[in-house]
Protein backbone atom coordinates (compact mmCIF):
# COMPACT_ATOMS: atom_id res chain seq x y z
CA UNK A 1 0.00 0.00 0.00
CA UNK A 2 1.08 3.59 -0.56
CA UNK A 3 1.26 4.89 2.99
CA UNK A 4 0.09 3.02 6.06
CA UNK A 5 -1.18 6.13 7.85
CA UNK A 6 -2.22 8.01 4.69
CA UNK A 7 -5.95 7.72 5.38
CA UNK A 8 -5.43 9.44 8.74
CA UNK A 9 -3.13 12.17 7.46
CA UNK A 10 -4.80 13.32 4.25
CA UNK A 11 -8.28 14.61 3.45
CA UNK A 12 -10.25 13.72 0.35
CA UNK A 13 -9.47 16.04 -2.57
CA UNK A 14 -12.38 16.77 -4.88
CA UNK A 15 -11.93 17.55 -8.56
CA UNK A 16 -12.63 21.21 -9.28
CA UNK A 17 -15.09 22.93 -11.61
CA UNK A 18 -14.65 26.00 -13.76
CA UNK A 19 -16.92 28.90 -12.69
CA UNK A 20 -20.58 28.62 -13.72
CA UNK A 21 -20.64 31.82 -15.86
CA UNK A 22 -17.63 30.56 -17.82
CA UNK A 23 -18.86 27.04 -18.47
CA UNK A 24 -22.38 28.12 -19.48
CA UNK A 25 -20.87 29.85 -22.53
CA UNK A 26 -19.90 26.58 -24.23
CA UNK A 27 -20.30 22.80 -24.25
CA UNK A 28 -16.73 21.93 -23.28
CA UNK A 29 -15.79 19.80 -20.29
CA UNK A 30 -15.28 21.94 -17.20
CA UNK A 31 -14.00 19.46 -14.60
CA UNK A 32 -10.50 20.30 -13.35
CA UNK A 33 -8.78 16.98 -12.73
CA UNK A 34 -6.20 16.21 -10.08
CA UNK A 35 -2.58 17.07 -10.81
CA UNK A 36 0.13 14.48 -10.23
CA UNK A 37 0.82 15.56 -6.65
CA UNK A 38 -2.86 15.60 -5.72
CA UNK A 39 -3.44 12.17 -7.28
CA UNK A 40 -0.44 10.77 -5.40
CA UNK A 41 -1.72 12.15 -2.09
CA UNK A 42 -5.27 10.94 -2.75
CA UNK A 43 -3.97 7.45 -3.62
CA UNK A 44 -2.05 7.41 -0.32
CA UNK A 45 -5.41 7.39 1.48
CA UNK A 46 -6.14 3.87 0.18
CA UNK A 47 -5.95 1.42 3.09
CA UNK A 48 -5.23 -1.67 0.96
CA UNK A 49 -8.03 -3.46 2.82
CA UNK A 50 -7.84 -7.20 3.37
CA UNK A 51 -11.18 -7.38 1.59
CA UNK A 52 -11.30 -4.60 -1.02
CA UNK A 53 -15.01 -3.85 -1.15
CA UNK A 54 -14.26 -1.17 -3.74
CA UNK A 55 -13.32 -3.89 -6.23
CA UNK A 56 -16.51 -5.86 -5.66
CA UNK A 57 -18.53 -2.62 -5.71
CA UNK A 58 -17.16 -1.83 -9.18
CA UNK A 59 -19.11 -3.62 -11.96
CA UNK A 60 -15.91 -4.22 -13.98
CA UNK A 61 -14.04 -5.21 -10.79
CA UNK A 62 -11.23 -2.69 -11.22
CA UNK A 63 -8.19 -3.68 -9.16
CA UNK A 64 -8.34 -0.42 -7.27
CA UNK A 65 -5.86 -0.93 -4.41
CA UNK A 66 -3.18 -1.92 -6.93
CA UNK A 67 -3.49 1.10 -9.19
CA UNK A 68 -3.79 3.39 -6.16
CA UNK A 69 -0.49 2.04 -4.85
CA UNK A 70 1.17 2.45 -8.25
CA UNK A 71 0.01 6.06 -8.54
CA UNK A 72 1.29 6.80 -5.04
CA UNK A 73 4.69 5.43 -6.06
CA UNK A 74 4.68 7.40 -9.31
CA UNK A 75 4.48 4.30 -11.54
CA UNK A 76 1.82 5.65 -13.87
CA UNK A 77 2.63 3.33 -16.78
CA UNK A 78 1.92 0.21 -14.75
CA UNK A 79 -1.11 1.92 -13.22
CA UNK A 80 -2.74 2.21 -16.65
CA UNK A 81 -1.83 -1.42 -17.41
CA UNK A 82 -3.67 -2.52 -14.27
CA UNK A 83 -6.62 -0.27 -15.08
CA UNK A 84 -6.86 -1.47 -18.68
CA UNK A 85 -6.77 -5.10 -17.55
CA UNK A 86 -10.38 -4.76 -16.36
CA UNK A 87 -11.71 -1.66 -18.14
CA UNK A 88 -11.40 -0.97 -21.87
CA UNK A 89 -12.45 2.67 -21.60
CA UNK A 90 -11.51 4.31 -18.28
CA UNK A 91 -11.80 7.77 -19.85
CA UNK A 92 -15.55 7.12 -20.12
CA UNK A 93 -16.04 5.81 -16.59
CA UNK A 94 -13.58 8.32 -15.12
CA UNK A 95 -15.90 11.07 -16.34
CA UNK A 96 -19.47 9.82 -16.14
CA UNK A 97 -19.58 6.80 -13.81
CA UNK A 98 -21.36 7.57 -10.49
CA UNK A 99 -18.56 5.61 -8.75
CA UNK A 100 -20.25 2.78 -6.83
CA UNK A 101 -16.67 1.80 -5.91
CA UNK A 102 -16.45 4.87 -3.69
CA UNK A 103 -19.71 4.03 -1.94
CA UNK A 104 -18.19 0.62 -1.16
CA UNK A 105 -14.82 2.03 0.03
CA UNK A 106 -14.09 0.86 3.60
CA UNK A 107 -13.02 4.39 4.50
CA UNK A 108 -16.56 5.47 3.60
CA UNK A 109 -17.90 3.67 6.68
CA UNK A 110 -17.12 6.69 8.88
CA UNK A 111 -15.08 9.10 6.73
CA UNK A 112 -14.84 10.43 3.18
CA UNK A 113 -14.14 7.72 0.62
CA UNK A 114 -10.93 7.62 -1.39
CA UNK A 115 -11.39 9.63 -4.60
CA UNK A 116 -11.13 6.54 -6.78
CA UNK A 117 -12.90 8.04 -9.78
CA UNK A 118 -10.63 11.11 -9.82
CA UNK A 119 -7.55 8.86 -9.66
CA UNK A 120 -8.87 6.76 -12.56
CA UNK A 121 -9.49 9.98 -14.50
CA UNK A 122 -5.92 11.12 -13.82
CA UNK A 123 -4.42 7.77 -14.86
CA UNK A 124 -6.08 7.55 -18.27
CA UNK A 125 -5.54 11.21 -19.12
CA UNK A 126 -1.84 10.78 -18.29
CA UNK A 127 -1.72 7.60 -20.38
CA UNK A 128 -3.09 9.34 -23.47
CA UNK A 129 -0.73 12.28 -22.93
CA UNK A 130 2.29 9.98 -22.70
CA UNK A 131 1.27 7.87 -25.71
CA UNK A 132 0.84 4.68 -23.68
CA UNK A 133 -2.57 3.83 -25.19
CA UNK A 134 -1.71 1.87 -28.31
CA UNK A 135 -3.56 -0.64 -30.51
CA UNK A 136 -3.19 -4.26 -29.38
CA UNK A 137 -3.01 -6.31 -32.54
CA UNK A 138 -3.91 -10.00 -32.60
CA UNK A 139 -1.04 -12.35 -33.34
CA UNK A 140 -3.21 -14.65 -35.48
CA UNK A 141 -6.52 -14.79 -37.30
CA UNK A 142 -9.22 -17.34 -36.46
CA UNK A 143 -11.18 -16.98 -39.68
CA UNK A 144 -14.38 -16.48 -37.66
CA UNK A 145 -16.66 -13.51 -38.40
CA UNK A 146 -18.61 -11.71 -35.66
CA UNK A 147 -21.23 -9.00 -36.09
CA UNK A 148 -21.74 -6.58 -33.20
CA UNK A 149 -25.00 -4.63 -33.49
CA UNK A 150 -24.92 -1.38 -31.53
CA UNK A 151 -21.78 0.69 -30.99
CA UNK A 152 -22.30 1.95 -27.45
CA UNK A 153 -19.85 1.02 -24.69
CA UNK A 154 -21.03 -2.61 -24.59
CA UNK A 155 -20.60 -3.05 -28.33
CA UNK A 156 -17.28 -1.20 -28.42
CA UNK A 157 -15.87 -3.28 -25.55
CA UNK A 158 -17.02 -6.56 -27.08
CA UNK A 159 -15.69 -5.65 -30.53
CA UNK A 160 -12.31 -4.72 -29.10
CA UNK A 161 -11.96 -7.90 -27.07
CA UNK A 162 -13.01 -10.14 -29.95
CA UNK A 163 -10.67 -8.42 -32.42
CA UNK A 164 -7.74 -8.82 -30.05
CA UNK A 165 -8.10 -12.62 -30.11
CA UNK A 166 -8.17 -12.73 -33.90
CA UNK A 167 -11.81 -12.69 -34.94
CA UNK A 168 -12.98 -10.58 -37.88
CA UNK A 169 -15.36 -8.16 -36.21
CA UNK A 170 -17.81 -5.78 -37.87
CA UNK A 171 -19.41 -3.15 -35.64
CA UNK A 172 -22.79 -1.89 -36.91
CA UNK A 173 -24.36 1.43 -35.85
CA UNK A 174 -27.65 2.84 -37.18
CA UNK A 175 -26.59 6.44 -36.58
CA UNK A 176 -23.85 8.39 -38.31
CA UNK A 177 -21.17 8.05 -35.64
CA UNK A 178 -19.99 5.39 -33.19
CA UNK A 179 -20.87 5.64 -29.51
CA UNK A 180 -24.58 4.94 -29.13
CA UNK A 181 -26.19 6.71 -26.19
CA UNK A 182 -22.69 7.61 -25.02
CA UNK A 183 -22.42 9.92 -28.03
CA UNK A 184 -26.02 10.98 -28.58
CA UNK A 185 -27.39 10.82 -25.04
CA UNK A 186 -24.66 12.43 -22.94
CA UNK A 187 -23.86 16.14 -23.39
CA UNK A 188 -20.39 17.19 -24.45
CA UNK A 189 -19.93 19.22 -21.28
CA UNK A 190 -19.96 15.93 -19.36
CA UNK A 191 -17.81 14.04 -21.87
CA UNK A 192 -16.40 15.50 -25.06
CA UNK A 193 -16.76 13.13 -27.98
CA UNK A 194 -13.08 13.29 -28.90
CA UNK A 195 -12.63 10.59 -26.25
CA UNK A 196 -14.86 8.25 -28.27
CA UNK A 197 -13.16 9.21 -31.53
CA UNK A 198 -9.74 8.22 -30.19
CA UNK A 199 -11.07 4.81 -29.23
CA UNK A 200 -12.73 4.39 -32.64
CA UNK A 201 -9.34 4.95 -34.27
CA UNK A 202 -7.83 2.36 -31.94
CA UNK A 203 -10.56 -0.16 -32.78
CA UNK A 204 -10.00 0.31 -36.49
CA UNK A 205 -6.24 -0.17 -36.14
CA UNK A 206 -6.94 -3.36 -34.20
CA UNK A 207 -8.91 -4.65 -37.17
CA UNK A 208 -12.52 -3.82 -36.33
CA UNK A 209 -14.60 -2.92 -39.39
CA UNK A 210 -17.03 -0.12 -38.57
CA UNK A 211 -20.22 0.42 -40.52
CA UNK A 212 -22.31 3.42 -39.51
CA UNK A 213 -25.68 4.47 -40.91
CA UNK A 214 -26.79 0.83 -41.05
CA UNK A 215 -30.01 -0.31 -39.37
CA UNK A 216 -30.20 -4.00 -38.53
CA UNK A 217 -33.80 -5.22 -38.51
CA UNK A 218 -36.42 -2.52 -38.40
CA UNK A 219 -38.06 0.20 -36.33
CA UNK A 220 -41.80 0.52 -35.85
CA UNK A 221 -43.67 3.16 -37.81
CA UNK A 222 -43.62 6.53 -36.05
CA UNK A 223 -40.81 5.47 -33.70
CA UNK A 224 -39.18 8.34 -31.77
CA UNK A 225 -35.90 6.42 -31.45
CA UNK A 226 -32.97 8.31 -32.96
CA UNK A 227 -32.28 6.82 -36.39
CA UNK A 228 -30.07 8.32 -39.07
CA UNK A 229 -29.57 5.08 -41.01
CA UNK A 230 -29.16 5.18 -44.77
CA UNK A 231 -29.11 1.42 -45.23
CA UNK A 232 -31.00 -1.53 -43.78
CA UNK A 233 -29.81 -5.12 -43.42
CA UNK A 234 -32.18 -7.87 -42.37
CA UNK A 235 -31.57 -10.01 -39.33
CA UNK A 236 -31.61 -13.11 -41.53
CA UNK A 237 -28.87 -11.71 -43.77
CA UNK A 238 -26.68 -10.97 -40.78
CA UNK A 239 -27.14 -14.47 -39.38
CA UNK A 240 -26.25 -15.89 -42.78
CA UNK A 241 -23.09 -13.79 -43.21
CA UNK A 242 -21.58 -14.13 -39.72
CA UNK A 243 -20.57 -16.96 -37.40
CA UNK A 244 -21.92 -15.12 -34.36
CA UNK A 245 -24.03 -12.02 -33.73
CA UNK A 246 -24.01 -9.87 -30.61
CA UNK A 247 -26.96 -7.55 -29.98
CA UNK A 248 -25.64 -4.68 -27.88
CA UNK A 249 -27.94 -1.76 -28.63
CA UNK A 250 -29.12 0.65 -25.98
CA UNK A 251 -32.39 0.78 -24.04
CA UNK A 252 -33.72 3.48 -26.35
CA UNK A 253 -37.46 3.17 -25.82
CA UNK A 254 -38.28 6.21 -23.67
CA UNK A 255 -40.93 6.06 -20.95
CA UNK A 256 -43.92 8.19 -21.96
CA UNK A 257 -46.38 10.21 -19.88
CA UNK A 258 -49.85 9.51 -21.32
CA UNK A 259 -51.91 12.25 -19.67
CA UNK A 260 -54.37 14.71 -21.20
CA UNK A 261 -52.73 17.18 -23.55
CA UNK A 262 -49.76 14.95 -24.39
CA UNK A 263 -50.18 15.72 -28.10
CA UNK A 264 -49.58 19.47 -27.66
CA UNK A 265 -46.67 21.03 -29.52
CA UNK A 266 -43.86 21.64 -27.04
CA UNK A 267 -43.63 18.23 -25.34
CA UNK A 268 -40.67 16.04 -26.32
CA UNK A 269 -38.67 13.10 -25.09
CA UNK A 270 -35.23 13.97 -23.72
CA UNK A 271 -33.80 11.78 -26.48
CA UNK A 272 -35.37 14.02 -29.09
CA UNK A 273 -33.68 17.04 -27.48
CA UNK A 274 -30.20 15.91 -26.40
CA UNK A 275 -28.98 14.17 -29.62
CA UNK A 276 -29.69 17.28 -31.67
CA UNK A 277 -27.32 19.35 -29.54
CA UNK A 278 -24.65 16.65 -29.83
CA UNK A 279 -24.93 16.84 -33.61
CA UNK A 280 -24.69 20.63 -33.59
CA UNK A 281 -21.59 20.40 -31.39
CA UNK A 282 -20.10 17.99 -33.94
CA UNK A 283 -20.50 20.63 -36.64
CA UNK A 284 -23.64 19.20 -38.27
CA UNK A 285 -26.58 21.31 -39.37
CA UNK A 286 -29.84 20.32 -37.66
CA UNK A 287 -33.00 21.53 -39.33
CA UNK A 288 -35.59 22.66 -36.80
CA UNK A 289 -33.39 22.09 -33.75
CA UNK A 290 -35.28 22.09 -30.46
CA UNK A 291 -34.11 25.11 -28.47
CA UNK A 292 -34.82 26.15 -24.90
CA UNK A 293 -33.78 29.77 -25.48
CA UNK A 294 -35.99 32.21 -23.55
CA UNK A 295 -38.42 29.42 -22.71
CA UNK A 296 -39.84 28.23 -19.40
CA UNK A 297 -38.58 24.65 -19.38
CA UNK A 298 -39.89 21.84 -17.22
CA UNK A 299 -37.93 18.60 -17.11
CA UNK A 300 -39.99 15.64 -15.89
CA UNK A 301 -37.68 13.03 -14.38
CA UNK A 302 -35.09 13.43 -11.64
CA UNK A 303 -32.28 11.20 -12.91
CA UNK A 304 -29.11 11.77 -14.91
CA UNK A 305 -30.93 12.26 -18.21
CA UNK A 306 -33.07 14.92 -16.61
CA UNK A 307 -29.96 16.60 -15.23
CA UNK A 308 -28.46 16.57 -18.74
CA UNK A 309 -31.58 18.33 -20.04
CA UNK A 310 -31.17 20.94 -17.29
CA UNK A 311 -27.55 21.65 -18.22
CA UNK A 312 -28.31 21.84 -21.93
CA UNK A 313 -31.33 24.13 -21.38
CA UNK A 314 -29.21 26.50 -19.30
CA UNK A 315 -26.64 26.66 -22.08
CA UNK A 316 -29.42 27.51 -24.52
CA UNK A 317 -30.37 30.45 -22.29
CA UNK A 318 -33.70 29.21 -20.93
CA UNK A 319 -35.85 31.75 -19.07
CA UNK A 320 -36.30 29.23 -16.25
CA UNK A 321 -35.66 25.54 -15.65
CA UNK A 322 -37.66 23.37 -13.23
CA UNK A 323 -37.15 19.66 -12.68
CA UNK A 324 -39.90 17.35 -11.40
CA UNK A 325 -39.36 14.08 -9.56
CA UNK A 326 -42.30 11.88 -8.59
CA UNK A 327 -40.45 10.27 -5.67
CA UNK A 328 -40.04 12.01 -2.29
CA UNK A 329 -36.87 14.02 -1.68
CA UNK A 330 -34.15 11.66 -0.42
CA UNK A 331 -32.21 12.43 2.79
CA UNK A 332 -29.23 14.79 2.56
CA UNK A 333 -26.93 12.09 3.98
CA UNK A 334 -27.17 8.33 3.77
CA UNK A 335 -27.45 6.03 6.78
CA UNK A 336 -24.00 4.50 6.34
CA UNK A 337 -24.31 1.70 8.92
CA UNK A 338 -27.46 0.61 7.10
CA UNK A 339 -26.40 1.05 3.45
CA UNK A 340 -22.63 0.44 3.26
CA UNK A 341 -21.14 -1.08 1.08
CA UNK A 342 -24.15 -0.77 -1.23
CA UNK A 343 -25.14 2.24 -3.32
CA UNK A 344 -27.00 4.56 -0.91
CA UNK A 345 -30.16 6.55 -1.42
CA UNK A 346 -29.43 10.21 -0.74
CA UNK A 347 -30.00 13.60 -2.35
CA UNK A 348 -27.58 14.11 -5.22
CA UNK A 349 -27.00 17.55 -6.65
CA UNK A 350 -25.33 17.55 -10.04
CA UNK A 351 -23.19 20.27 -11.58
CA UNK A 352 -26.15 21.06 -13.86
CA UNK A 353 -28.41 21.68 -10.87
CA UNK A 354 -25.82 24.08 -9.48
CA UNK A 355 -25.92 26.05 -12.73
CA UNK A 356 -29.55 27.01 -12.12
CA UNK A 357 -32.60 24.83 -11.54
CA UNK A 358 -35.63 24.63 -9.29
CA UNK A 359 -36.32 21.09 -8.08
CA UNK A 360 -39.71 19.74 -7.05
CA UNK A 361 -40.10 16.35 -5.39
CA UNK A 362 -43.15 14.14 -4.79
CA UNK A 363 -44.97 15.87 -7.64
CA UNK A 364 -47.12 14.36 -10.38
CA UNK A 365 -48.29 15.87 -13.67
CA UNK A 366 -52.06 15.60 -14.10
CA UNK A 367 -52.55 17.41 -17.39
CA UNK A 368 -50.76 19.42 -20.07
CA UNK A 369 -52.57 22.62 -21.06
CA UNK A 370 -52.24 24.80 -24.12
CA UNK A 371 -53.74 27.17 -26.63
CA UNK A 372 -54.19 26.60 -30.37
CA UNK A 373 -52.29 23.32 -30.15
CA UNK A 374 -49.26 24.79 -28.37
CA UNK A 375 -48.16 24.02 -24.82
CA UNK A 376 -48.59 26.83 -22.30
CA UNK A 377 -48.33 24.99 -18.99
CA UNK A 378 -49.17 21.92 -16.96
CA UNK A 379 -51.28 21.05 -13.95
CA UNK A 380 -49.64 19.21 -11.07
CA UNK A 381 -50.41 17.79 -7.67
CA UNK A 382 -48.15 16.70 -4.82
CA UNK A 383 -48.34 13.06 -3.88
CA UNK A 384 -47.40 10.67 -1.10
CA UNK A 385 -47.03 6.92 -0.96
CA UNK A 386 -49.37 4.93 1.27
CA UNK A 387 -49.21 1.14 1.39
CA UNK A 388 -47.04 1.22 -1.72
CA UNK A 389 -49.54 3.26 -3.72
CA UNK A 390 -49.26 6.84 -4.98
CA UNK A 391 -51.94 9.04 -3.41
CA UNK A 392 -52.68 12.67 -4.27
CA UNK A 393 -52.55 15.21 -1.44
CA UNK A 394 -55.70 17.38 -1.51
CA UNK A 395 -55.16 21.11 -1.84
CA UNK A 396 -51.72 20.84 -3.48
CA UNK A 397 -52.83 21.35 -7.08
CA UNK A 398 -50.82 23.94 -9.00
CA UNK A 399 -50.42 25.17 -12.57
CA UNK A 400 -46.91 25.82 -13.90
CA UNK A 401 -46.26 27.93 -17.00
CA UNK A 402 -44.23 26.00 -19.57
CA UNK A 403 -43.14 26.53 -23.17
CA UNK A 404 -41.06 23.35 -23.37
CA UNK A 405 -41.48 20.07 -21.48
CA UNK A 406 -38.79 17.40 -21.70
CA UNK A 407 -39.73 13.86 -20.68
CA UNK A 408 -36.73 12.27 -18.98
CA UNK A 409 -38.33 9.48 -17.01
CA UNK A 410 -35.95 6.76 -18.07
CA UNK A 411 -36.11 4.04 -20.69
CA UNK A 412 -38.44 1.07 -20.56
CA UNK A 413 -36.61 -1.39 -22.81
CA UNK A 414 -34.57 -1.80 -26.00
CA UNK A 415 -36.25 -1.47 -29.38
CA UNK A 416 -38.67 -4.41 -29.52
CA UNK A 417 -38.77 -4.70 -33.31
CA UNK A 418 -35.02 -5.38 -33.46
CA UNK A 419 -35.32 -8.31 -31.04
CA UNK A 420 -38.40 -9.56 -32.89
CA UNK A 421 -36.56 -9.43 -36.21
CA UNK A 422 -34.09 -11.98 -34.83
CA UNK A 423 -36.78 -13.99 -33.06
CA UNK A 424 -35.12 -13.44 -29.68
CA UNK A 425 -37.19 -14.21 -26.60
CA UNK A 426 -37.82 -11.30 -24.24
CA UNK A 427 -38.01 -11.23 -20.47
CA UNK A 428 -40.85 -9.68 -18.46
CA UNK A 429 -39.35 -6.19 -18.91
CA UNK A 430 -38.99 -6.47 -22.68
CA UNK A 431 -35.22 -7.06 -22.69
CA UNK A 432 -33.44 -9.82 -24.58
CA UNK A 433 -33.64 -12.98 -22.50
CA UNK A 434 -30.12 -14.27 -21.84
CA UNK A 435 -28.38 -15.38 -18.66
CA UNK A 436 -24.90 -14.50 -17.40
CA UNK A 437 -23.89 -18.05 -16.54
CA UNK A 438 -20.19 -18.86 -16.92
CA UNK A 439 -21.00 -21.51 -19.52
CA UNK A 440 -23.29 -20.42 -22.32
CA UNK A 441 -23.65 -16.94 -20.92
CA UNK A 442 -25.22 -14.13 -22.95
CA UNK A 443 -26.62 -16.61 -25.49
CA UNK A 444 -30.24 -16.07 -26.55
CA UNK A 445 -32.73 -18.72 -27.63
CA UNK A 446 -31.63 -18.15 -31.25
CA UNK A 447 -28.59 -20.09 -32.44
CA UNK A 448 -25.37 -18.03 -32.53
CA UNK A 449 -27.17 -14.83 -31.40
CA UNK A 450 -26.00 -13.23 -28.14
CA UNK A 451 -27.15 -10.14 -26.21
CA UNK A 452 -25.37 -7.83 -23.76
CA UNK A 453 -25.53 -4.39 -22.18
CA UNK A 454 -28.79 -2.46 -22.08
CA UNK A 455 -30.18 -4.85 -24.67
CA UNK A 456 -30.01 -7.64 -22.09
CA UNK A 457 -30.21 -5.93 -18.68
CA UNK A 458 -32.21 -2.80 -19.50
CA UNK A 459 -31.27 0.81 -18.79
CA UNK A 460 -28.07 0.86 -16.78
CA UNK A 461 -24.66 2.46 -16.28
CA UNK A 462 -21.81 2.79 -18.77
CA UNK A 463 -19.63 0.69 -16.47
CA UNK A 464 -22.18 -2.14 -16.53
CA UNK A 465 -22.27 -1.95 -20.34
CA UNK A 466 -18.48 -2.32 -20.51
CA UNK A 467 -18.61 -5.29 -18.12
CA UNK A 468 -21.28 -7.06 -20.16
CA UNK A 469 -19.51 -6.36 -23.44
CA UNK A 470 -16.31 -7.91 -22.09
CA UNK A 471 -18.10 -10.94 -20.67
CA UNK A 472 -20.15 -11.47 -23.82
CA UNK A 473 -16.94 -11.35 -25.89
CA UNK A 474 -15.52 -14.20 -23.83
CA UNK A 475 -18.75 -16.18 -24.21
CA UNK A 476 -18.70 -15.70 -28.00
CA UNK A 477 -15.01 -16.60 -28.23
CA UNK A 478 -15.70 -19.77 -26.25
CA UNK A 479 -18.67 -20.57 -28.49
CA UNK A 480 -16.59 -20.16 -31.66
CA UNK A 481 -13.33 -21.75 -30.48
CA UNK A 482 -14.35 -24.18 -27.72
CA UNK A 483 -12.38 -22.25 -25.08
CA UNK A 484 -11.26 -18.71 -24.39
CA UNK A 485 -8.34 -16.90 -22.80
CA UNK A 486 -10.27 -13.62 -22.59
CA UNK A 487 -10.88 -12.36 -19.04
CA UNK A 488 -14.39 -12.63 -17.71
Amino acid sequence: MGKITGFMEFERIEEGYKPVPERLKNYKEFVIGLNDAQAKQQAARCMDCGTPFCTSGCPVNNIIPDFNDLVHRGDWKNAIAVLHSTNNFPEFTGRICPAPCEAACVLNVNDDAVGIKSIEHAIIDRAWLEGWVQPQLSTHKTGKKVAVVGSGPAGMAAAQQLARVGHDVTLFEKNDRVGGLLRYGIPDFKMEKSHIDRRVQQLQKEGVTIRTGVLIGELSKGSKVTNWAKETISAQQLQQDFDAVLLSGGAEQSRDLPVAGRDLDGIYFAMEFLPQQNKVNAGDKVKGQLRATDKHVIVIGGGDTGSDCVGTSNRHGAASVTQFEVMPQPPMEENRPLTWPNWPMKLRTSSSHEEGCEREFAISTKEFIGEKGKLTGLKTVHIEFKNGKMVEIPGTEKTYPADLVLLAMGFVNPVATVLEAFGVDKDARGNAKASTEVTGGYATNVAKVFAAGDMRRGQSLVVWAIREGRQAARAIDEFLMGSSDLPR
